[in-house]
């Protein structure tokens, strides 16, 4: 299992006294030739959230064609560990992303987001101290990854070139600032390994009224050839959205916005209401022999919903699936589910995949379509040579087909999200990525 799902060799340099700290993490340059490509396609500007209706517009004429694309990103983890006796180790970690992308040779501004390149700026990806002893597990405080992100996106999504349009879609939540995270010791059930955890997140503390908390649940078992993850999210007064790489904070970014009014025509009115988001995402993985491996995942989401609410701090707060026909801007809750199909094969150094994410429809009372009528059929063909040493060649071939051409289903953050294919230009797109990556 380990020659499948970790394919790079780590080149993790070791130093400090005792080799107590490392040094590891990847560096990756890609290239992609993409069709059905739409630049600066709608009314809005590009970084505009899609849950406004604004964002909905397109320019009048806008045609799609080809495009160049090219992508940098790199992210070290700089680790320390020291065993203090009596079972009981003490760890620590640290990481960030950068990454830059380029259309046509431009600067892309919804590849590099916020004008940067650390990727999601005040998160870091790693922050956290760590106390763990064999006999009774582990206790992480500060700033992390989710479950329901990092394992969603690497091994499962990234072995079969789906990192993003599977682990950043959907109703969760990827990075976390102010966590606490305990785990169990290793269980023996059943003739298998167990390990549960508990992750805790008091998000912005500002907000005193509608005071965000986050729960994970984490399971992995993990019983010969076969390993299980399965995840349970419950966020409450989180930012609402569809983008499952999010950072969990507040209802808004600004804290001032906890006594902000809802807008009835005169600047006055109820006050912002909470917001809730959970999603329950089981996936499986199984080495069918030496070569092949077969992997799985099913994620049910649910959206509260959320109002556009008129504060005269930060102007208006952004809504989810908001019924925008009327003045209240009424936000309705959704449900959908999405899955994951992906098969590998290892013949010498390379690794032949292919994978599928299907984000379904939603079921939702909301009068007016926000885009979940709309589903996302997104497929790869990969195929990666390995160079040994940390290095390797990776290659992906890329269809989607949306069910008809018109808003994103509402498990994508955009509505070219994942594919660099707009839903409201193309219903049917494809694209080639090459790229060297290398792991130390």
């Amino acid at each position: 299992m380990a020659a499948l799902t970790l394919p790079l060799a780590s080149q993790a340099l070791d130093f400090g006294p005792n080799g107590e700290f490392s040094l590891t993490g990847f560096a990756e340059f890609t290239t992609t030739l993409q069709g059905s490509y739409c630049d600066n396609c709608q009314v809005a500007a590009s970084g505009a959230s899609r849950q406004v209706r604004s964002s909905d517009a397109i320019i009048p004429g806008k045609q799609y064609g080809d495009a160049t694309l090219t992508n940098w990103q790199v992210q070290p983890y700089l680790g320390y560990k020291r065993d203090i006796g009596g079972g009981y180790k003490v760890s620590a970690l640290l990481s960030q992303r950068w990454r830059q992308g380029t259309v046509n040779g431009v600067v892309d501004a919804t590849e590099t987001r916020y004008g940067g390149t650390v990727d999601v700026p005040d998160y870091w990806y790693e922050k956290n101290v760590a106390l763990s002893q064999e006999d009774w597990g582990s206790v992480r405080i500060g700033s992390m990854t989710t479950r329901s992100w990092s394992v969603a996106d690497y091994p499962y999504g990234t072995n079969v070139g789906l990192a993003s349009a599977w682990s950043s879609s959907g109703a969760g939540y990827g990075m976390l600032a102010n966590a606490v995270r305990v785990g169990s010791p290793i269980l023996d059930v059943a003739g298998g390994d167990l390990f549960l955890e508990a992750t805790y997140d008091m998000g912005n503390t500002n907000f005193t009224r509608l005071k965000p908390a986050f729960w994970e649940l984490y399971a992995q078992y993990h019983q010969g050839d076969l390993v299980v993850d399965a995840m349970l999210q419950d966020a409450k007064n989180g930012g609402p959205g569809a983008w499952g790489h999010a950072p969990f904070s507040g209802v808004t970014p600004f804290a001032a916005d906890d006594s902000a009014l809802q807008y009835d025509g005169t600047g006055t009115g109820a006050q912002l209401k909470g917001t809730q988001q959970n999603i329950a995402m089981v996936m499986a993985r199984y080495q069918a022999s030496s070569q092949i491996e077969v992997s799985g995942g099913l994620r049910y989401n649910y959206w509260s919903g959320a109002n556009s609410v008129y504060s005269t701090t930060t102007n208006w707060t952004t809504a989810f699936n908001a019924d925008f026909n009327n003045t209240a801007y009424t936000g309705y809750s959704a449900s959908s589910y999405d899955v994951l199909l992906g098969a590998r094969y290892r013949t010498g150094p390379w690794v032949l995949s292919a994978g599928m994410v299907h984000l379904g429809t939603a079921s939702t009372s909301n009068p007016s379509q926000r885009g979940q009528g709309n589903s996302a059929l997104i497929n790869t063909f990969g195929a990666n040579y390995d160079f040994g040493g940390g290095l390797m060649f990776e290659s992906t071939f890329g269809l989607v087909h949306y069910a008809y051409k018109g808003l994103a289903p509402l498990s994508m953050p955009g509505h070219a999200a994942f594919t660099n294919v707009d839903s409201r230009i193309a219903q049917d797109g494809r694209w080639l990525t090459l790229g060297l990556v290398y792991a130390f």
